[in-house]
């Protein structure tokens, strides 16, 4: 068995193979664009494994050898950072590093979403692209008509912007004209983007579409947040705890500990993993607060101990949580509000004394 391990950029590769049974080692470069040579190679090494790190561009070389490797493992490119850290780096040593671990079956493996899921992101993260191309647009129409003191409310009906145009100078109305035919084509790009992914979750199977009603339940959780979660989290079953989720998203806080010391240092949230993930959680917290008491009383809470900032990414965390643990039982969300008030009305109910039968004395027997 032929063990290689692949560095791959985005115009070239570099392959290293450690031949465990002659203990013979070679490497060798290509250009990604010779992809009948590259396949040549592979099919000449006999039985191999092979590892490349989970980059922007290794889907096409997975495509590629998936049919002849005996195994294709995806690294996971932070717990190999050694590589970057060394003092003498080179794409060989990279590769000869990758291929060391291979071979000693110590890769540290990262997750490779299913083509269903690689569609799903490329979708939603399409549509929120226009979204924020969208937002920009107006921001700066805004920006424009504020520079010359003129009311922004409602600027963005057509008769109160042709309207105000005209008082803006040659110049600016010229922008300000191209910005709205700039925001216009994004809108109607925004409305196929919409029908794109509206058509895609009717061809999704129906343990998906479970998920995604299951996601919609929760309160400040809509559309999009579905689709962002199921998109990017994929198959919660993956994850063994709600630790892990939510690590997985970032959203926890870092901790550092000196044994020496004694002194436990709290940071920031890690910030791992994708950013679109912890943004629509941000805002599904927002949303949540104000459409739930409960969410509300659990804010307030931790806001006045820590802030308001610090709450919200706390109440996001939550929610992914909650989320997590509803999928896993494959049930909807109860409000913990409408819950309380149930409970305390049976509460009030066993504290009422039940009323008095009226019954008659018995009457004393005749002598």
């Amino acid at each position: 068995m032929r063990y290689v391990g692949i560095d791959l950029h985005k115009r070239s590769l570099t392959v290293c193979v450690i031949d465990r049974v002659s203990g013979e080692t070679f490497a060798r470069g290509f250009l990604c664009e010779n992809q009948d040579e590259i396949l040549e190679y592979f099919r000449n090494l006999g039985k191999f494994q092979a590892v490349v790190e989970a980059s922007a561009t290794y889907e096409w070389l997975w495509e590629l050898l998936e049919p002849i490797a005996e195994r294709l493992v995806l690294a996971h490119p932070k717990k190999v950072r050694v590589i970057a850290e060394s003092m003498a780096k080179t794409d060989k040593r990279d590769a000869y590093f990758l291929a060391w671990l291979l071979s000693h079956d110590s890769v540290p493996e990262a997750h490779r979403p299913t083509p269903r899921q690689r569609e799903y992101q490329l979708l939603v993260r399409h549509r929120v692209f226009l979204v924020r191309q969208c937002a920009k647009a107006k921001v700066k129409i805004k920006h424009l008509f504020a520079a010359r003191n003129l009311p922004c409310k409602g600027i963005f009906t057509q008769v109160k912007a042709a309207t105000l145009a005209k008082k803006l100078p040659d110049a600016e109305r010229f922008v300000v004209k191209e910005l709205e035919a700039m925001l216009a084509a994004l809108v109607a790009r925004l409305d196929k983007a919409e029908k794109a992914l509206r058509a895609f979750r009717k061809t999704a199977p129906e343990a998906e579409k479970i998920d995604h009603a299951i996601i919609e339940s929760v309160p400040g959780a809509g559309v999009v947040t579905a689709d962002v979660v199921l998109s990017t989290v994929g198959d919660v079953r993956r994850f063994p705890s709600i630790k892990k989720v939510t690590s997985y998203s970032g959203l926890v806080p870092g901790i550092r500990i000196s044994d020496n010391h004694g002194k436990r240092k709290e940071l920031p949230i890690t910030k791992e993993g994708s950013r679109l993930l912890r943004s629509m959680l941000v805002q599904a917290a927002w949303r949540s607060i104000r459409e739930s008491s409960y969410w509300l009383r659990d804010f307030e809470r931790v806001a006045r101990r820590r802030g308001r900032k610090k709450a919200i990414v706390a109440i996001a965390r939550r929610l992914l949580g909650v989320i997590f643990t509803l999928l896993k039982k494959q049930q909807g969300y109860v409000d913990q509000s409408a819950r309380e008030a149930l409970s305390e009305a049976n509460e009030q109910k066993r504290s009422v004394p039940p009323p008095r039968s009226k019954m008659r004395a018995p009457s004393k027997a005749k002598s």
